[in-house]
C-alpha cells in the first residue's frame, strides 16, 4: 500500500505556471505507475497526466499537452507536475494516484486504486 500527499497547488493569473508535487510513502515506490488528475468544480475527476513506474514513458490530456510536464524521482518518491502558461480552465482540484501497472500506465481513474487528498489551483483571468 502506498500513501500520497499533494503539495504545491495556489493561486496564478492567467500564464502563469505553478509546480506540483506529490510524496509517496513506503519502500516500493518505483513499482507504482503514477497519474495526475484534476477536478474541477461540478465536473467529473478527469485525466491529466501518467508517468511509468520508472519514469521512462508519460501520456497527458490533449487539453495540457505541451504546456504541462510529468516527472518522477524514485529516489526522492516524488513524482511532480510541472505546469505552464496556465488557463483559467485549469482551475481544478488536483490529485495525484497510483497504481501497480507493470511497464504500462493508465488514464482511467479506475486503473488507481491509491488517492491522494488533493491540491487546489485556481488561475485567475
Amino acid at each position: 500500500q502506498v500513501q500520497l500527499v499533494e503539495s504545491g497547488g495556489g493561486l496564478v493569473q492567467t500564464g502563469g505556471s505553478l509546480r506540483l508535487s506529490c510524496a509517496a510513502s513506503g519502500r516500493t515506490f518505483s513499482s507504482y505507475a503514477m497519474g495526475w488528475f484534476r477536478q474541477a468544480p461540478g465536473k467529473e475527476r478527469e485525466f491529466v497526466a501518467a508517468v511509468t513506474r520508472l519514469g521512462t514513458n508519460t501520456y497527458y490530456a490533449d487539453s495540457v499537452t505541451g504546456r504541462f510536464t510529468i516527472s518522477r524521482d524514485i529516489a526522492k518518491n516524488t513524482v511532480d507536475l510541472q505546469m505552464n502558461s496556465l488557463k483559467p480552465e485549469d482551475t481544478a482540484i488536483y490529485y495525484c494516484a497510483a497504481a501497480r501497472l507493470g511497464n504500462v500506465l493508465a488514464t482511467s481513474v479506475h486503473a488507481y486504486p491509491y488517492w491522494g487528498q488533493g491540491t487546489q489551483v485556481t488561475v485567475s483571468s
